[in-house]
């Protein structure tokens, strides 16, 4: 059994991780389902309230409950599969939720790309949801706020995503395999 989770600012490469994992038929829990899933029942829209919402789930229930509420989509991974990948580890809280219960069968991947990098990276998704520059410096302020930082600082590996998308890939497969 292995837990494999990734941590990171928005736009290194988590989610390029976690297709990766996918594509490799290595079930993949994305924690910002659980923050989607909450803001739909809060009768918001989590384009557009995904960072109050996880923000305020962190007040409510404290700082490890968005990785508190992964745990149970975790454990039904592991029923059918060896690995598991947990895409978006915001803190080192949740760090040590994930290292708690899965003892040395749980591996953090810091993934790190620079500010630019990322932001041409969100601007390339086309997506409604893309944030402009100044945007995503307020996000990345919010998620280091959560303690991002800290958490990028215990990864067990880390991969600088700076080079093309097919090395990230490969990068990305032997950690996996590894």
């Amino acid at each position: 059994m292995r837990v494999i989770a990734t941590v990171g600012l928005a736009g290194s490469g988590k989610g390029e991780f976690a297709a990766v994992a996918e594509r490799a038929d290595v079930p993949v829990v994305t924690m910002g389902d659980v923050i989607r899933a909450e803001c739909r029942e809060r009768g918001l829209d989590p384009a557009e309230h995904h960072g109050e919402v996880a923000s305020a789930l962190r007040e409510e229930r404290g700082p490890a409950a968005i990785a508190e509420a992964s745990l149970p989509y975790v454990e039904t991974a592991l029923e059918d599969a060896d690995t598991v990948v947990v895409d978006g580890v915001r803190s080192d809280v949740e760090v040590d939720t994930f290292e708690e219960r899965f003892g040395d069968d749980f591996a953090l991947v810091g993934i790190e790309a620079p500010f630019e990098v990322r932001s041409e990276r969100i601007d390339d998704r086309g997506r409604d949801d893309a944030e402009n520059g100044e945007a995503l410096a307020a996000r990345d302020e919010r998620e280091l706020g959560f303690g991002l930082g800290k958490a990028l600082g215990r990864a067990d590996v880390t991969i600088e995503n700076t080079g093309t998308l097919g090395a990230f890939r490969q990068r990305a497969r032997e950690v996996l395999e590894g």
